[in-house]
């Protein structure tokens, strides 16, 4: 009897044991919005422990939004467990991570965080550790001309994101300055398709590719004209008007040709737009991606 007392006594040590080892070791994530990222791309949490950060583990979404393994099979509850005390770290970060990506660091492509208080975290791309901006003072205008194929020709064929107001080209966007590991990127969108004007990281000065314009030179902002190379399913020239115009801010390297999930200014481009109209772009940011950390 009383060996049996002495076992039951070790055995509930031995649990208790068990227990302080692994409480507050998993994180369980949760988001809101947030589209899956393509070819070998993922992304990565990050307890931030001591200033350092320590991985919780790599993941990607499906179509429904649940998180899943870089293999496809998915993850229960959004669970990750690890070997670290996660309640000491300060801050949860979501990074997006290349292709092959075996290193223990994050990439500069901070896509969400959130402070840890009482053991969870609201995670936003707002948030310092991130692109440190909500982007809800995003502002901008458009107008659709042609200045690559001379004046008066296919003047509904190219958006430009420029502010004609003053009688003189200016700056048509008003955007924060992204950190490293982030683009912007320009798009019309076309019978459906989203077609490129080119990525940038400043509103003055040309963007970082033509690959639709015509022999001349265009103005020093973004934009582009949409009259040669056409897309497969498109023919250009073509008239812009009844699409849509969108900025979007793209990981860099990009996993996807496609638009991210971040597009801060959208605008429905008018049935009866005229070109060299001033026309304004609506901010967007509202329906930005968020998520919830808890540590277990």
């Amino acid at each position: 009897m009383r060996s049996t007392i002495i076992l039951a006594t070790l055995a509930l040590l031995f649990s208790a044991c068990d227990t302080a080892t692994t409480a507050n070791e998993s994180l369980r994530l949760s988001f809101s919005s947030i589209d899956p990222l393509a070819n070998g791309f993922h992304y990565e949490g990050w307890a931030i422990i001591n200033g350092e950060p320590f991985s919780t583990g790599k993941f990607n979404v499906d179509a429904s939004g649940d998180l899943i393994q870089l293999d496809g099979t998915p993850i229960p509850n959004g669970t990750f467990n690890t070997s670290r005390d996660l309640s000491l770290a300060s801050a949860i970060v979501i990074t997006i991570e290349p292709d092959g990506d075996t290193d223990t660091s994050p990439s500069t492509t901070k896509f969400m965080g959130g402070d840890l208080s009482g053991q969870s975290a609201s995670l936003a791309t707002g948030h310092g550790s991130s692109l440190g901006d909500d982007f809800s003072s995003a502002d901008g205008v458009y107008v659709l001309a042609t200045p690559t194929d001379g004046s008066g020709t296919n003047e509904n064929s190219g958006i430009w994101f420029l502010d004609l107001s003053s009688g003189s080209p200016a700056p048509g966007l008003t955007l924060p300055d992204l950190p490293d590991g982030w683009k912007y990127e320009g798009w019309s969108v076309i019978n459906g398709t989203p077609v490129t004007t080119g990525t940038f990281t400043s509103v003055t000065g040309a963007d970082e590719a033509a690959p639709f314009s015509g022999p001349q030179p265009g103005p020093p902002f973004p934009g582009e004209d949409f009259l040669t190379n056409a897309p497969p399913g498109l023919t250009f020239p073509t008239d812009l008007a009844g699409g849509m115009a969108v900025l979007s801010i793209e990981p860099f390297p990009d996993d996807d040709p496609a638009p991210f999930t971040l597009k801060p200014l959208v605008a429905q481009i008018p049935t009866d737009a005229t070109d060299h109209t001033v026309y304004g772009l609506g901010n967007n940011a509202s329906a930005f991606p968020t998520g919830t950390a808890i540590v277990d």
